[in-house]
C-alpha cells in the first residue's frame, strides 16, 4: 500500500471511487476541488492510497490561511463534510498519518478533518456542528404528514399567499442577490459570485436553483446539489420582508417534494451550529440532529481554532457588518471570506 498525491490523470479513478463508496460525499468529488481552486486559489493536497493500481482510499485537503494568520490544512473548506474515505481502518489511518506528516513538513499550524463520524481517538473533537437528514417517501403526502403540525401549517400558509416555485439555471443572478442580502443580515461575509458560476459550470446536471415568487417578484432562492440518492440544499436565503409569508418553509417543502417525486431517497438539510437559528429551524421539521465530528491535529496550536460566528470575540464585527450597505458587503465580503475555513 502506498499514498500518492492526486494528478489529473487519476480523475476518473478518483471520482469512480467516490461514487462507489458509501462513506464519500458530494464534496469529495474532483469537481469540488476544481471549484475551490478556481474561486480562492487554495493549494490542494489530494491524497490517494492505492494497492497494485487499485484505489483503496482518498483524503482531499486544501492549504489555506485563516483570519488569524494561521496556516490550516482543511478537509474540506467550504464543505459541510470531508475527511478520509477508505476500504478499511488501516488504510484510513495511513491517509490521516500522511496528512499529519504533511502538516509537520509544511509547518502548518493545524489539520482539520470534517468527519461525519468520530474516527480518530487520538485527535480532539469540536462539539459544535450537527447535520439533519431524513429519508424520503415516494409519496409527497406521506412526507408532508411526517412534518410537525406547526411547520405543516406554515407550508400551507405559503400556498395561501400564492407563493410559486420555479427552477432554472437562468435565475443565478437573482438567487445571488437574495443570498447576499440574507448573509449580510446574519452578519456574515458573502462568497463571490464566481463561486456559484463555477458550481453551475462544474455540475451542470446536479447543481440546480429553485426560486420562489410572490406577486411576480422573486423573494427567496436555494442552490441545491443532487448526489447519488440525496437532495442537498446548500446555499439559500430569503428577503426579510417575505418572512411573514412563511417563504422558507414553503421553499424547502417544494424542494423536498421535487426530490421525492424524482426518486431521491434522502433529504440532507446540511450542517448547523448548535444553538443557531438554522439549527432551530431544521429541528421544527421533525429531523433529529446528528453530530458531526470535526477533528484536529494541533501541530503549532495550543487549542482548537474558534473561527465561527458564535464566538463572542466576533460579535462586534457581526453587528457592524449587518449595518453595512449591501453593495459594500458584495465588494468586501469575498475578500474576507477567503480566509474563513
Amino acid at each position: 500500500m502506498n499514498v500518492e498525491l492526486y494528478t489529473e490523470s487519476r480523475r476518473a479513478q478518483w471520482d469512480e471511487y467516490v461514487r462507489s463508496s458509501d462513506k464519500a460525499t458530494f464534496f469529495h468529488l474532483i469537481g469540488w476541488k476544481r471549484v475551490v481552486e478556481k474561486t480562492f486559489g487554495y493549494r490542494p493536497f489530494y491524497l490517494l492510497a492505492e494497492d497494485h493500481g487499485c484505489v483503496q482510499g482518498i483524503l482531499p485537503l486544501f492549504l489555506m490561511r485563516t483570519l488569524s494568520f494561521r496556516k490550516a490544512l482543511i478537509s474540506l473548506p467550504l464543505a459541510a463534510y470531508g475527511g478520509a474515505c477508505a476500504e478499511d481502518k488501516d488504510t484510513e489511518n495511513l491517509l490521516v498519518e500522511e496528512a499529519k506528516t504533511l502538516t509537520r513538513r509544511e509547518r502548518i499550524d493545524y489539520l482539520e478533518l470534517r468527519n461525519t463520524e468520530g474516527k480518530h481517538p487520538d485527535l480532539p473533537i469540536k462539539d459544535l456542528y450537527v447535520t439533519f437528514q431524513q429519508e424520503l417517501y415516494e409519496d409527497p403526502e406521506k412526507n408532508l404528514e411526517r412534518i410537525p403540525r406547526k411547520t405543516r401549517r406554515m407550508i400551507r400558509q405559503g400556498g395561501k399567499h400564492n407563493l410559486r416555485a420555479e427552477r432554472g439555471r437562468d435565475y443565478l443572478r437573482e438567487f445571488y442577490h437574495i443570498y447576499a442580502q440574507s448573509v449580510r443580515n446574519l452578519g456574515t461575509p458573502v462568497f463571490p459570485f464566481r463561486l456559484f458560476t463555477y458550481l453551475m459550470e462544474e455540475f451542470p446536471q446536479t447543481c440546480q436553483i429553485l426560486v420562489v415568487r410572490h406577486e411576480g417578484r422573486i423573494v427567496s432562492g436555494v442552490m441545491t446539489f443532487f448526489y447519488k440518492d440525496q437532495v442537498l440544499p446548500y446555499y439559500g436565503g430569503a428577503l426579510k420582508e417575505a418572512f411573514p409569508l412563511a417563504v422558507n418553509n414553503f421553499m424547502y417543502w417544494e424542494l423536498m417534494k421535487y426530490g421525492c417525486e424524482r426518486g431521491y431517497k434522502v433529504f440532507d438539510f446540511g450542517r448547523s451550529k448548535k444553538g443557531s437559528g438554522s439549527f432551530e429551524f431544521k429541528k421544527h421539521w421533525g429531523m433529529e440532529p446528528k453530530p458531526l465530528y470535526y477533528q484536529y491535529y494541533l501541530n503549532q496550536l495550543g487549542q482548537m481554532p474558534d473561527l465561527h460566528p458564535l464566538n463572542p470575540k466576533y460579535q462586534g464585527m457581526i453587528h457592524l457588518w449587518r449595518r453595512l450597505p449591501l453593495a459594500v458587503t458584495k465588494v468586501l465580503g469575498p475578500k474576507i471570506v477567503k480566509y474563513i475555513p
